[in-house]
């Protein structure tokens, strides 16, 4: 049942990454080393009993953190531990390892977020498909003497983005997390004397004051950036009773003074959107998008931290300077709030090595790896790493420290409906608000018939 399944999962998933049509590298690594020596309490703990002959398979997305990262913390894995790591990263992950899991074969690790297009960690989740690693927390780092729980910062192991089904149990490990929120270019800002938004009020006033000098206010990469900037939105609005209503759909939810307002929020931003942005929100033509805001021709964009890496080399403004603040307050005094987006690694219910492949999650929270990633600005969530980091990181992971709240947490999970998904129903209309193809009830209708249905088949 599962074979037949992810047959039909992976048929539409290389279907979608054909369409995707982006730039692929694909790297295919073996860290292991034949002399490694692992410590004792490590091999104990191996598969087979003994970590030298042990080898797990580790498939990664390869994003603009690039591929070296990984190539590096495979390597410092077997030296730790004695096991070995074939490895594999890509642009196009879900093309690279779907024929061999169609086959039966799975990786013993797993680093692809939720929220792609293709949408394979959600079809994973969909098919309970994914290992409980809960035991990883409480398991020591390999080669240190804490434990994973002890190392992690607080909340990323306690919402529905690692524990899926709302069991109690994690099934996802939370990785490089980036907080979200609104880049725009503070040179810009500064040369024009405006001041950053903290209300709504105060944002549609700003974006007056550009247009009268032929500025937009907003634009996105993509229809998928509406997932951070809706979710913190949410919060902003009702705060935390109310999200969790929403992603749970409610009944009645979506019909309530808050939602209204979140979608009233949206619909106006519609409108000061540059109108060049829906036929460039894709995934081959997004940095163009991005690149509105290094041009001028928009300011604010929901993004997140690796923006600065990913348009490193393009081209932009005199006098361009990055700058990111939390979505504004609905009113004054009340809470701006910055989602934190996360990546997450996981384990196939039909790994071979899940003992070994649960070392090696483990190992991703080593002081060891951190800083491997962390030169790739890949920030994992351990305590204390903000006091490690420099340049614009310093400006990004503070902002929690100048007055923005933290927002997490997503949609429930909810039995597979055909042609029904969080972001086909919640965010990809966003195009059509813009272009002027869809009005905000006809957007509202679909989001109410919709959350029906999925209330319906939660899991």
């Amino acid at each position: 049942m599962k074979r037949r399944l992810l047959g039909v999962i992976l048929s539409v998933t290389m279907a979608a990454s054909l369409l995707a049509g982006c730039g692929s590298d694909n790297t295919t690594a073996d860290a292991g080393n034949e002399n490694a020596v692992g410590t004792e309490s490590s091999k104990a703990d191996a598969d087979a009993g003994d970590a030298e002959t042990t080898t797990i398979s580790v498939a990664a997305i390869e994003t603009a953190y690039g591929s070296e990262m990984w190539q590096e913390v495979a390597a410092a894995f077997t030296e730790e531990t004695g096991i070995k790591v074939e490895l594999t990263t890509d642009k196009k992950l879900e093309d690279v390892i779907g024929p061999s899991m169609q086959g039966g074969e799975y990786p013993d690790v797993i680093h692809l977020a939720t929220g792609r297009d293709a949408a394979l960690t959600e079809q994973f989740i969909k098919g309970n498909m994914i290992a409980d690693i809960t035991d990883v927390l409480s398991m020591k780092v390999p080669g240190e003497e804490v434990t994973v729980s002890d190392k992690l910062a607080g909340g990323f192991t306690e919402t529905s983005l690692t524990n899926p089904y709302g069991d109690g149990k994690t099934y996802l490990a939370p990785m490089f997390y980036s907080p979200c929120g609104l880049f725009y270019n503070e040179g810009l800002l500064e040369e024009k004397g405006w001041e950053v938004p903290t209300t709504w009020d105060e944002m549609w006033e700003l974006g007056d004051k550009a247009k009268a000098e032929g500025i937009y206010l907003f634009t996105y990469p993509t229809t998928g950036y509406f997932d951070a900037f809706f979710y913190a939105l949410m919060y902003s609005v009702g705060g935390p009773e109310f999200f969790n209503k929403a992603t749970n759909y409610e009944e009645g939810i979506w019909e309530t003074p808050e939602a209204k307002t979140c979608f009233d929020i949206v619909a106006k931003l519609a409108t000061y959107t540059n109108p060049i942005t829906p036929a460039q929100a894709n995934d081959q033509d997004f940095t163009q998008n991005q690149q509105l805001v290094l041009d001028n021709q928009a300011i604010f964009m929901p993004n997140g931290t690796w923006i600065v890496g990913e348009m490193a080399e393009a081209p932009r403004a005199d006098g361009f300077k990055w700058g990111m603040t939390a979505l504004p307050a609905v009113e004054a005094g009340g809470d701006g709030y910055s989602y934190t987006w996360f990546e997450q690694a996981w384990i196939p219910s039909g790994a071979e090595h899940q003992d070994a492949a649960k070392q090696f999650i483990a190992f991703l929270y080593s002081d060891k790896a951190c800083e491997i990633f962390a030169k790739a600005g890949a920030i994992q969530p351990v305590l204390g790493i903000a006091d490690k980091l420099e340049g614009d990181n310093v400006m990004f992971y503070s902002i929690y420290d100048n007055g923005a709240k933290a927002a997490m947490g997503n949609f429930a999970a909810f039995e597979a409906i055909p042609g029904v998904e969080v972001r086909t129903v919640f965010f990809d209309p966003v195009n059509s608000l813009v272009s002027g193809d869809m009005t905000e009830d006809e957007w509202i209708d679909g989001i109410i018939s919709a959350s029906d249905q999925m209330r319906a088949n939660l899991k």
